[in-house]
């Protein structure tokens, strides 16, 4: 395969089956799936169809019982616990419905938490954590705690830490889910900026709305991908006019 044309990740073949001493439940069956970097990817689908499992095993918080998984073309399959953390520290960046900001922590404490982990500098934490507030328009309130902020300031806040460390692809699962109507339009206007600014992102929603903002679109049903709708260019033309 030419590396130029290589996805940044590549599922084949996952499955991911849930057992207990009564039933055996199949999330997901035989997904196929490739992300190339750049691209905008919106998982849909009904309640209960996968979505978020297909979600934690792009993002290395859980691992498929079948099928096999590259990022960025090294195989995830046989990567010890420690070395999964890792490469999801450093190549994964995550924005969840429910914000999961640190309430003891400050708004510039929260976003520089994912360098602290990966021991940058104190003088390059300085200036990313700046650079990742300015771009969400958080820097007024960097002083302020999670409670002082609205609900749609704290997820401009997640999706800042989510970016601070430069990772290879940012996931966000039902990133307005908690948000009202506008709040939720400014946080899509967020993620679209930053894809624009050539951000990879994977979304699940259950918005067609907010679906539309992405290049490629698969729909679940039941464990499986049900339908695909790949029209990057024809989006992109939709959003910029």
């Amino acid at each position: 395969m030419d590396e130029s044309n290589q996805p940044l990740i590549r599922l084949q073949a996952i499955g991911r089956v849930y057992r207990t001493e009564e039933v055996e439940t199949h999330a997901l069956s035989s997904i196929d799936l490739e992300i190339h970097g750049g691209s905008f990817l919106s998982i849909e689908g009904p309640s209960g169809c996968g979505k978020s499992t297909l979600l934690s095993i792009l993002g290395l918080l859980d691992a498929p019982s079948s099928g096999q998984y590259w990022l960025n073309g090294n195989a995830v399959e046989g990567l010890s616990k420690a070395q999964r953390a890792r490469a999801r520290r450093q190549q994964i960046g995550f924005v969840f419905q429910g914000f999961n900001l640190i309430g003891e922590l400050s708004v510039y404490e929260n976003v520089e938490l994912p360098l602290s982990y990966l021991g940058v500098p104190a003088q390059e934490r300085r200036e990313r954590v700046q650079a990742a507030l300015d771009r969400v328009q958080m820097s007024h309130r960097q002083r302020h705690m999670p409670n002082q902020l609205s609900g749609g300031q704290q997820q401009r806040v997640a999706v800042a830490r989510a970016v601070v460390a430069k990772p290879l692809i940012l996931l966000a699962d039902e990133p307005t889910g908690n948000l009202d109507s506008k709040n939720g339009e400014q946080v899509m206007a967020l993620l679209g900026e930053l894809h624009a600014g050539g951000a990879t992102l994977c979304m699940v929603t259950h918005d067609p709305r907010y679906a539309s903002f992405a290049t490629d679109r698969i729909q679940l049903f039941d464990g499986r991908i049900a339908g695909e709708q790949h029209d990057a260019e024809e989006t992109r033309n939709a959003l910029a006019g």
